[in-house]
């Protein structure tokens, strides 16, 4: 607790020189008689409180010098520089110097810089007419001169008085925002999003001070001016309703560098571009820091030279919104790109539907990446033709990392043996295979072919013979056809394995649309589950034919054929030929030569080796019917000779 003297009355006089606050002071009682005592002025909020305490301390200074010895010198002593001279040959004596905490000064600051000042009540310590920020600071600097630490301190105070003033143009800045009526809520994110921004309209403040019209005025209303002239609030409000968050609208204002104008002006030319609303704030945000700089017609040679080789009109908004760092390359930067790729004997429609499937071909990647993968695709025996055709059915190759991807997995197909020629007929026919990650996608499958008794080296034919395989879903695609096959169409565990590496094209059909049909089919021409088990075992891709391409030849085989339904369920291949080009011409050519073979050796030959089958048929029928006369002539001549014998005889004996 502080100990007051007797009451005294403090008389303050606030002179405004240059911007800064000074203070004067008198005291009416108790007056020592060598200290002169200007006229009185009008008390004003709590100066009778304020003079108890600047009495009480400079009572407390002069016993202080009461106590001390006099030095030799008295000009010398520290207190004596310090303290005021009231002599005649010092007409103007200096004010006292108010040596204060740090702590307190701090306040002072606070209560000098911010808008919005605490309310002030009787008994108020801090009050309106506290020393002024300039003689704080000069009082600051004259007290800690002696000491070692001063300029840090005077760095501390000029810090935590621009930050001070940054929280004060936030106020205004929200202040401004609430007047436009945005929600206090997102006011403040906003504003918290906003630090460069928020500097800007500070350094723009400032520099109002000197024209002569904002000469006198506050730093808050030369914030407000700045922030109404820059239009801020209305280009907030603007983007909000073009469906933009306010982290993105946030970091267009800072990226904008004060020219807010170009925000708004690119988001125009990007909606003429069709670039839906939803992709508006990535796509600014994305192309760069230096895209509010460019000029507009800039931009409008790049979307002429991509209609020019194929990339439609209508296409150019997507591909911006899916690739907006094209926006930010030159016009030579652009074209070298687009030769890249048109060098290796793409057309114009070719390279417009590769951009259009994959902007990210024009824009993601160096040259130098770019030449590195095609070069690498090259290595599997593909000539470049055949990379521009492959890049332009499937462009996300090159998004895939050689390191990364396509070496790991080159390695691992090889050591299922499969060789370079297998590995480039998986590239072209699913191109796709090679832009998954082989330990997540492909190695669980193979896996799971082992787990179902498919041996090692079917496995890398299977692969070859089926790429597609390789991108169904394990487990909704490819598990379900196996469970299906061993528990609707008969196939046992032991052949399951068999069925997979024979005909891995079952994997990719439909269980409802196309297996299970088909299986109903068969089981209605009477034969037994189990039955079909064995024919799927012995001819997997049964199950892939359409019904209305099953009936036909069924009928034939048993109404004209007249062939028993064991023929069928030995030979089940009967439904993979032909009914208009191989079944009916050679039943023709059995039914002229009166032969008749099984369905195996009718139908799985050429016709050259039908033909000679034939052939050789009649001409064992021929043999044998030939054989059966001679025979038979033969016994009915021996028979004549007996009866011939016998019956001279009897007339001899006669």
């Amino acid at each position: 607790m502080l100990s007051y003297s007797p009451p005294a009355c403090l008389h303050l006089h606030l002179r405004r020189h240059s911007h800064s606050i000074t203070i004067s002071s008198s005291l009416h009682h108790h007056h020592h008689p060598t200290t002169p005592q200007p006229d009185p002025v009008l008390r004003i909020h709590n100066s009778k409180t304020t003079s108890l305490l600047l009495h009480h301390r400079q009572s407390t200074t002069t016993n202080n010098k009461t106590e001390n010895p006099p030095h030799e010198n008295e000009n010398d002593h520290p207190q004596h520089r310090d303290s005021p001279q009231t002599t005649e040959d010092n007409p103007n004596p200096k004010p006292p110097q108010l040596i204060l905490p740090p702590q307190e000064k701090q306040n002072i600051l606070e209560m000098s810089l911010v808008t919005k000042r605490s309310p002030q009540f009787p008994g108020s310590i801090y009050s309106n007419y506290l020393p002024s920020l300039q003689s704080v600071l000069q009082t600051q600097n004259d007290t800690q001169r002696l000491e070692n630490d001063d300029d840090e301190d005077e760095e501390v105070m000029i810090r935590r008085a621009l930050e001070i003033r940054r929280k004060v143009t936030a106020e205004v800045f929200k202040g401004a925002m609430k007047k436009g009526k945005f929600g206090i809520t997102y006011s403040t994110n906003l504003v918290n999003r906003l630090p460069e921004f928020i500097d800007h309209v500070m350094i723009e403040a400032a520099a109002l001070k000197r024209l002569p019209e904002f000469k006198d005025s506050t730093f808050n209303s030369r914030a407000k001016v700045v922030i109404d002239d820059s239009n801020v609030v209305p280009l907030v409000r603007w983007l909000k309703h073009n469906s933009l968050s306010y982290p993105k609208i946030a970091k267009l204002i800072c990226m904008s560098r004060g020219n807010l104008y170009s925000i708004r002006r690119l988001v125009e030319w990007l909606k003429t571009v069709h670039v839906k609303t939803e992709f508006l704030g990535a796509t600014l945000l994305k192309s760069g820091d230096d895209i509010l700089q460019r000029r507009i017609e800039e931009l409008d040679d790049i979307v002429e030279y991509l209609e020019s080789n194929g990339v439609r009109r209508n296409w150019i908004g997507f591909v911006i919104s899916r690739c907006p760092r094209l926006l930010s390359y030159r016009m030579e930067e652009v074209k070298t790109r687009v030769e890249f790729y048109l060098n290796m004997g793409m057309n114009e429609n070719d390279f417009g539907t590769m951009v259009f499937d994959y902007p990210g071909v024009l824009g993601y990647f160096t040259l130098e990446e770019m030449n590195e993968k095609v070069n690498y695709l090259k290595e599997f025996g593909l000539s470049t033709e055949h990379v521009g055709k492959l890049l332009a059915f499937r462009p996300q190759l090159m998004g895939c990392s050689i390191e990364e991807r396509w070496k790991p997995l080159v390695k691992y197909l090889y050591y299922l043996g499969i060789t370079r020629d297998g590995m480039r007929r998986m590239l072209t026919i699913k191109p796709m295979i090679f832009c998954f990650d082989f330990e997540i996608t492909i190695a669980p499958k193979v896996q799971f072919f082992r787990d179902l008794g498919v041996r090692e080296d079917a496995i890398g034919n299977m692969l070859v013979k089926y790429p597609p395989l390789l991108t169904y879903s394990l487990h909704k695609k490819i598990r379900p056809v196996v469970i299906f096959l061993m528990t609707k169409a008969g196939v046992t565990e032991k052949d399951i394995g068999k069925v997979a590496a024979l005909g891995p094209e079952l994997f990719g059909c439909s269980i409802t649309k196309t297996l299970d049909v088909n299986v109903k089919y068969f089981l209605s021409l009477g034969i037994r589950v189990r039955q079909l088990g064995e024919m799927i075992a012995d001819f997997p891709k049964l199950l892939r034919y359409k019904v209305d391409l099953l009936y036909p030849k069924y009928r034939y085989l048993r109404r004209t054929m007249v062939r028993p339904l064991q023929d069928l369920i030995e030979f089940p291949r009967f439904f993979s030929y032909s009914l208009e080009e191989r079944i009916i011409p050679r039943h023709k050519i059995m039914v002229e030569n009166r032969v008749n073979f099984k369905l195996r050796y009718m139908l799985a030959c050429t016709d050259e080796e039908f033909n000679e089958k034939v052939a050789d048929k009649v001409e064992r029928r021929r043999r044998f019917e030939s054989g059966c006369t001679d025979d038979a002539l033969s016994d009915s001549q021996t028979a004549g000779g007996t009866l011939g014998s016998a019956a001279s005889s009897s007339l001899s004996i006669q």
